[in-house]
């Protein structure tokens, strides 16, 4: 089963961006980008590795983020729940093979420990639950939430980060593409229609979720869809109805 204990969701109060010397001046801090200093993350990280160290078993896919090969980002995914592990393999651009896999070099790396619980007072967080970008460390660091959808929404704020450095618009849109070559993008905050709308039966699908858009064109971030599978109607959304559906 997946289970995501008690979040359905993100938790945006309980994300922090590291406060570098380097990064500092070029990030808009506030309640949404919120600072947390190096040496706390430096000790909340050094706990979460050991007790991710006394496991019997741990889970880890390589692969990318961002299907345009001169800007992509090679990652290692590091988890302690099988199905976060097949949550990431379809979220993310997969290797074309193993031997690819096992070549990957990431520049950068999600360490997720949804059982591991912060101690408030103790590691400067304000819940049990944590994530954390550190773009010096090159790192996201996850802990106190069974919820999958950080590592996916962690990447995207690395990539909201870096992408417009190198004059590449990052959305938080879907995309699909007609005969002609023409591009449609649907924005809208998360359960507005973007997944629904952009599945449209004589369009291709371009992604559902994250793009970017350089001097070439729209590209996927992702390589997997994020579609909303509660209360899913094979009447008003029959292409993800079957999509979900084994075999089909």
């Amino acid at each position: 089963n997946a289970l995501t204990g008690q979040y359905t969701g993100r938790s945006p109060k309980d994300k922090f961006i590291v406060n570098e010397p380097s990064y500092r001046d070029t990030i808009d801090w506030g309640s949404i980008n919120q600072p947390i200093e190096e040496d706390t993350f430096l000790r909340l990280y050094d706990k979460v590795l050991d007790y991710l160290d006394q496991k019997d078993e741990l889970y880890v896919f390589n692969g990318y983020a961002g299907s345009d090969e001169d800007t992509q980002l090679r990652l290692t995914v590091v988890n302690e729940i099988a199905w976060h592990n097949l949550f990431a393999k379809n979220m993310f651009i997969r290797p074309s093979s193993k031997e690819e896999a096992q070549k990957i070099k990431p520049n950068f790396t999600i360490v997720s420990a949804p059982h591991f619980k912060a101690n408030p007072e103790v590691d400067g967080t304000k819940s049990e639950t944590f994530v954390i970008v550190s773009f010096k460390h090159r790192v996201i660091l996850i802990g106190g939430t069974e919820y999958a959808g950080e590592m996916k929404k962690g990447i995207f704020s690395v990539m909201n980060y870096l992408l417009p450095q190198q004059d590449i618009m990052s959305m938080h849109c879907s995309a699909n593409v007609g005969e002609k070559g023409d591009v449609a993008l649907f924005f809208g905050l998360s359960g507005t229609g973007k997944t629904t709308l952009s599945a449209a039966p004589d369009r291709k699908l371009i992604g559902d979720d994250e793009h970017g858009w350089n001097q070439n064109g729209i590209f996927n971030i992702e390589g997997g869809c994020y579609a909303k599978a509660i209360n899913l109607s094979k009447t008003k959304e029959p292409e993800i109805f079957n999509a979900i559906r084994y075999g089909t």
